[in-house]
């Protein structure tokens, strides 16, 4: 049992996820909601802890923006990229768990995150100590992540939105995008645009390539 009872959302695409979250939780005595707009929900909410899921770029928009609010966060993950959670660390979580987790672990991270811990897999803790995001893969290839933004620019998202949906700054995203055109050799000039101010922040995918 935990220390303190607070409220709690949990968000989850799955009806059943969200079911049985909420169970667990309810029996820890927290006060547990499912709302289908967190956002609205936080700001009705001041003080509550929210299990965020964390699969999509809306839902990376979501968790930045929670961050905002101060409201505490504890991010579900997918897998156990250790890139993904330290990114959700950087986003604004204050703890990180995999959305395979057992309702022990889910109950022992929301007492910890209450009592003011941050609770993060371990190797998500030694390279966030280490100043690292894991930003390569074992290949030395750039991470299926940043390659994942690459895709999204030559889509048509812009630089400016992609800073958003990852939750970094749009100064940040050019830096990480400006190392990343230097992993893959790109030339000078490449990288010189990159870092240039708010116009290209502006500008479409195709722009960057040129």
């Amino acid at each position: 049992m935990p220390g303190v009872a607070i409220e709690v959302a949990v968000v989850d695409p799955l009806p059943l996820f969200r079911q049985g979250a909420a169970a667990v939780l309810t029996a820890a005595g927290h006060t547990v909601h499912t709302p289908s707009d967190v956002l609205a929900w936080a700001s009705r909410t001041p003080g509550a802890l929210i299990l965020l899921t964390v699969l999509t770029s809306e839902d990376w928009s979501r968790l930045a923006r929670l961050h905002e609010s101060s409201h505490l966060v504890v991010a579900l993950l997918n897998g156990e990229s250790t890139a993904a959670g330290v990114r959700a660390v950087r986003s604004g979580a204050r703890s990180v768990l995999l959305r395979d987790a057992s309702p022990a672990a889910l109950r022992r991270t929301v007492s910890a995150t209450i009592d003011g811990q941050a609770v993060v897999p371990a190797r998500v803790a030694a390279a966030l100590a280490g100043g690292s995001g894991d930003d390569r893969e074992s290949t030395g290839r750039p991470a299926e992540a940043k390659m994942a933004w690459l895709r999204a620019l030559a889509g048509g998202v812009t630089v400016a939105d992609l800073a958003v949906h990852t939750g970094y700054s749009e100064r940040a995203m050019f830096r990480m995008l400006r190392a990343l055109y230097r992993e893959m050799g790109v030339s000078n000039g490449l990288g010189g645009m990159v870092s240039t101010g708010g116009g290209t922040a502006g500008a479409t995918p195709g722009s960057l390539w040129t």
